[in-house]
């Protein structure tokens, strides 16, 4: 399951590294040998406590494994542990972080763009939320019901006046909803989500841009979790649509430690205006001295950021180019095939009911019943069923305007739906959807007592 053979190439490039410090007077860091190998063999034993994230039967959360590209690089500048906060904590890893951050605002279609890495969508959001506090103090913040709790989490730290809007049958932001908010209310800043993170639906950005002209707010795109899609070339008119229109906002998040198959946590902040970084003007006189070029911690809210994150991304970039066709955005349309296999399995399946066809690549369903309650039992026994399988996939707790809309026939006898969910994101997916959907099977045709 794990890649060790590439390890060889980890101790060639340390002595590639070395070279560059060798007018340096030698000394010999304190290893204690057999201390280390005894702590990291007790390391290893604690580390089996976990699911099996990097298998290709691990479907459930969005956990996707690191390339190993990204996992010898992060290890590599490791050894010199940069800080990619002023330039002499890291002049090379910010130069790489500037190169890739570049890479990802162009994906989105920026022509210009202030950015940086960070630890996650939590921080790029906050950040994104703040700076659009400073831009436009007044108004509402608004963002689906099936958007992260991050946006509502952050208005409270921020103070910012939160508001949710309701979702249409497809969990996307419901445009007719919005725009009654936009009549009665004075809105600040709209929160897009291209790729829910429970259901994977895509707001419908493009639309959103048409009410911006009419009402006027500030646009951020959280595409924490599905913002590579916009290499895939195989996503529907509306979703495509919403994709395109991403170049229009004034902010976006995507975590490329989701689907930019990076090591957590690295996060990505983008701003379509630059001058927007008057915000972030602060004094250290500590840390901005070394350099006229601009210091990534100038422009961010946190001080201290690995610089191994931002290496690790530049080496994915650079062995996966980010280009449309490319094989980075084949494995990304894979993700999305593989979503739909599964849910055409799903909705022809006597033992499922199956939810809205993906838009990426989450696929939700629940059990064939004749109420919600006997639904949701069925639920959780498939799920333990799978696992004792060694097939893992994901809870989801559907509301009640949703499962109406989905599964009208199950008896309402409680308010919430149990579904099941899984992430296909890994490219292995493709080639072990068959034993993924046997093993499901036969958790499903287990008896409702076993």
């Amino acid at each position: 399951m794990f890649e060790r053979n590439a390890l060889r190439y980890l101790d060639e490039a340390l002595v590639i590294l070395e070279q560059g410090f060798q007018e340096l007077p030698k000394f010999t860091p304190a290893v204690q040998p057999e201390r280390l190998h005894a702590v990291l063999q007790e390391v290893a034993q604690r580390l089996q406590d976990n699911f099996p994230y990097p298998h290709p039967l691990y479907a459930g959360q969005m956990l996707k494994p690191p390339h190993p590209v990204a996992q010898l690089a992060y290890m590599l500048a490791q050894y010199i542990n940069p800080n990619n906060h002023a330039l002499d904590g890291g002049r090379a890893s910010s130069a790489m972080e500037k190169e890739a951050v570049a890479n990802i605002a162009r994906m989105f279609g920026y022509e210009t763009h202030l950015g940086h890495l960070c630890a996650g969508g939590t921080v790029a959001n906050l950040e994104a939320l703040w700076v659009a506090r400073q831009a436009c103090t007044q108004g509402l913040v608004l963002a689906s019901e099936q958007a992260h709790y991050t946006h509502a989490r952050m208005c409270e730290v921020l103070q910012l006046p939160f508001q949710s809007v309701v979702v249409d049958a497809a969990g996307r932001m419901d445009m007719n909803a919005l725009e009654g908010i936009l009549k009665r209310e004075r809105v600040a800043t709209v929160v897009a989500t291209l790729g829910t993170t429970a259901l994977g639906a895509v707001d419908p950005l493009h639309e959103i841009m048409q009410l911006r002209e009419r009402y006027g707010f500030r646009v951020h795109v959280d595409a924490a979790y599905g913002g590579y899609f916009m290499l895939a070339d195989n996503l529907d008119g509306t979703t495509r649509a919403a994709f395109g229109a991403a170049a229009q906002a004034d902010s976006i998040v995507v975590d490329p430690h989701k689907h930019g198959l990076q090591p957590y946590g690295c996060g990505c902040v983008l701003l379509r205006n630059p001058s927007e970084g008057r915000f972030y003007r602060h004094e250290s006189p500590y840390t901005y001295f070394t350099s006229a070029e601009l210091h990534l911690g100038e422009i961010s809210l946190e001080c201290s950021r690995p610089g191994a994150a931002a290496v690790a991304l530049w080496a994915t970039q650079r062995f996966l180019p980010m280009m449309p066709g490319g094989e980075f955005a084949r494995d990304i349309e894979a993700a999305h095939r593989t979503a739909l296999r599964l849910h055409r399995h799903l909705a022809d399946s006597e033992h499922y009911l199956a939810g809205p066809a993906p838009e990426l690549d989450i696929v939700v369903w629940t059990m064939a019943a004749p109420s919600r309650q006997a639904a949701s039992r069925r639920a959780q026994a498939v799920f333990d069923g799978a696992a004792r399988r060694q097939l893992h996939l994901a809870l989801l707790r559907v509301p009640n305007q949703l499962a109406a809309a989905w599964w009208p026939r199950l008896a309402r006898d409680a308010e919430t739906v149990t579904a099941l969910r899984s992430c296909l994101m890994k490219p292995e997916h493709a080639e072990w959807l068959p034993r993924i959907i046997e093993r499901l099977e036969t958790a499903a045709r287990e008896p409702p007592s076993a």
